[in-house]
C-alpha cells in the first residue's frame, strides 16, 4: 500500500498512453493516503506518525501539481523525519517521552511488573537514564533518515514536477528509500529495543520472558 503499489503506478502507468503524469500521481498517492485514513478509522485515534505520513504524501502531490523544482521535494523529504527527531528530543523533558510510544508501553512489556521490580530494587533513576538514552537513539535515527532522505531525493529527483519523468523518478525514490532509509532505521530501532531490554534485565533481575507482554495476565 505504501511502497510497492505506488512505485508500480508511478513507474509503469504515468506515461501519456496510460494515466498520464497528473492522474498517475493522484492514483499512486491515493493508496498511502487511504491506508492512513483506514488506520485512523480502525484504531479510533490519531496516530501522529500515520498523520505525518499522510501530510507528507499530500505535500508531495501538491508540490508536483504545482510543478515546482526538485529542490523543494528534497527539502520536504528531509523535513518530516527531521521534525520527528526534534519532537522526540523535546518529549524527553515532558511526562510523555516518545520512547514510551515506541518501546516502553503495555503493548510490548508488562509495565506494572517492571515498575514494581524497579521500586523493589530502587533502580528507577537508572532506568530513567536508560529511557533518555533510548530517546536520543531514536531521535538520532530520525535525523539520519532526514539526511538520507535529502541525499536520495537530490540524487534521483532531477526532472520538473508534473512530468512523466518526474513520476518515474518519484517511484524509484519510493522503492530505494526502503533499502537506503527504512532498513538502517529498523536496525537502529532494534538495537534500541535490545538496549532497553538489557537494562530492564540488569535493573530488575527479570528475564525477557517474564516482562514481554504475551497477553497472559499474572
Amino acid at each position: 500500500m505504501n511502497i510497492v503499489i505506488p512505485t508500480l503506478i508511478l513507474t509503469k502507468l504515468s506515461g501519456e498512453e496510460y494515466l498520464g503524469p497528473t492522474w498517475g500521481l493522484i492514483v499512486a498517492l491515493a493508496f498511502p493516503i487511504g491506508y492512513g485514513v483506514r488506520d485512523f478509522a480502525v484504531n479510533k485515534k490519531l496516530n501522529i506518525f500515520s498523520a505525518l505520513g499522510v501530510v507528507s504524501v499530500l505535500l508531495t502531490g501538491g508540490l508536483s501539481l504545482l510543478k515546482l523544482p526538485p529542490e523543494y521535494f528534497a527539502i520536504k523529504e528531509a523535513a518530516i523525519p527531521g521534525l520527528l527527531g526534534i519532537i522526540t528530543l523535546i518529549s524527553i523533558k515532558t511526562r510523555y517521552p516518545l520512547v514510551k510510544v515506541f518501546i516502553y508501553n503495555d503493548k510490548v512489556l508488562k509495565i506494572d511488573k517492571v515498575n514494581a521490580a524497579l521500586d523493589h530494587f530502587n533502580t528507577q533513576k537508572q532506568f530513567e537514564r536508560t529511557l533518555n538514552n533510548a530517546s536520543l537513539l531514536i531521535a538520532g535515527s530520525f535525523f539520519l533518515s532526514s539526511f538520507l532522505n535529502y541525499v536520495l531525493a537530490k540524487l534521483i529527483l532531477v526532472s520538473p514536477g508534473g512530468t512523466p519523468e518526474f513520476n518515474v523518478e518519484l517511484g524509484k525514490m519510493t522503492f530505494w528509500s526502503y533499502f537506503v532509509i527504512a532498513l538502517p532505521m529498523m536496525i537502529i530501532m532494534m538495537g534500541t529495543l535490545f538496549y532497553v531490554f538489557r537494562s530492564i534485565r540488569q535493573l530488575t533481575q527479570l528475564t525477557l520472558e517474564e516482562v514481554i507482554n504475551d497477553g497472559n495476565a499474572e
